[in-house]
């Protein structure tokens, strides 16, 4: 597959999702990123902005296997990753795979479930693979976990770990949509009865594993200069040293953002990466993994009005 190709076949699945999403169009472009990095995405918004159904379509187009935890705070590691049950009419154990052994994970609502719970997702998003009774099972490379929180309840809810949100590669923001595309999803949705599927609006299946794989396999042909990981290097650094955050972003932070960059300029069919890559992901990469130092929380002050800062205070290559 070559740098075209790969252009070729996002603006494919931007259309097919397209066809029942209205709007999120930065959202979708995030996830296609994502999917090319090999990157997994947190989402979040207020209920009823089409996380859930997002994920739906974006599994369907991509050909991707789709697999849904429902997280709540009764969920127990064993539920996400399965056990081994005894078979009383062999004597033997038998593995029973859980939800996680899919392509395309939906971790609905992840900040409901106890950190315990949640930490069972740490091996598999970071080595796709998970440990069971000694045994290690792989998940296979296009194994991405697209997970969705609501900002608005505080009650029975559970803080992610630094840990574990360090290996999002970006929290997407879904805002609620215009005036105008309402209008389009109360048009569209408005005289729908029932649950709304994918397969209702004609998503069709546009890719499957070997078309992501060729297309993941386009980024070794996107040249990342030795300026440009210096520019990423210094925006990452400088949010260790800023006054008003109090824990910076790690190398991991700096690795993901040189990748998606790369991902970035082959989905636009370049086979180079320029500055304006590494700015336009800077703010989905760098907000879910910086902390306000107290006195900037007590300020009001926002993490992306921040890294805004950041990214326009350093220099970037010419």
């Amino acid at each position: 597959m070559t740098l075209d190709d790969t252009r070729a076949l996002a603006a494919a699945i931007r259309t097919e999702v397209g066809k029942a999403v209205v709007g999120q169009e930065d959202t979708i472009e995030h996830l296609l990123i994502a999917l090319v990095s090999r990157g997994h995405v947190l989402l979040e918004g207020p209920p009823g902005t089409a996380k859930t159904f997002m994920a739906q379509c974006f599994s369907r187009a991509t050909g991707l296997d789709f697999g849904r935890i429902q997280f709540t705070p009764d969920l127990l590691p064993g539920d996400i990753l399965g056990s081994n049950l005894f078979n009383f009419q062999t004597s033997q154990f038998t593995l029973t795979r859980g939800p996680i052994f899919c392509q395309l994970l939906l971790a609905d609502e992840i900040n409901r479930t106890p950190p315990k719970t949640q930490a069972a997702l740490l091996e598999a998003m970071q080595e796709r693979r998970v440990t069971l009774d000694g045994e290690t099972h792989d998940l296979g490379d296009h194994f991405m976990v697209v997970a969705t929180q609501n900002p608005i309840e505080n009650q029975g809810v559970y803080p992610l770990p630094e840990a574990q949100l360090d290996r999002f590669a970006f929290k997407i923001i879904v805002p609620y949509p215009s005036v105008e595309e309402e209008a389009r999803i109360v048009e569209r949705f408005g005289n729908s009865t029932g649950p709304v599927r994918p397969e209702d609006f004609g998503i069709a299946r546009v890719a499957d594993s070997s078309a992501i794989a060729a297309a993941q396999s386009t980024l070794k042909d996107v040249t990342l200069a030795a300026e440009i990981i210096d520019y990423t290097v210094r925006l990452v650094r400088a949010t260790r040293d800023h006054a008003e955050i109090t824990s910076g972003a790690s190398p991991r932070a700096a690795v993901l953002l040189a990748n998606a960059a790369r991902a970035r300029a082959a989905l636009q069919g370049r086979d180079y990466v320029i500055p304006d890559d590494v700015k336009a992901l800077a703010t989905a990469t760098l907000r879910h993994r910086l902390l306000l130092s107290p006195a900037a929380e007590i300020e009001g002050r926002q993490i992306e009005d921040l890294v805004a800062t950041l990214v326009e205070q350093t220099e970037a290559p010419r």
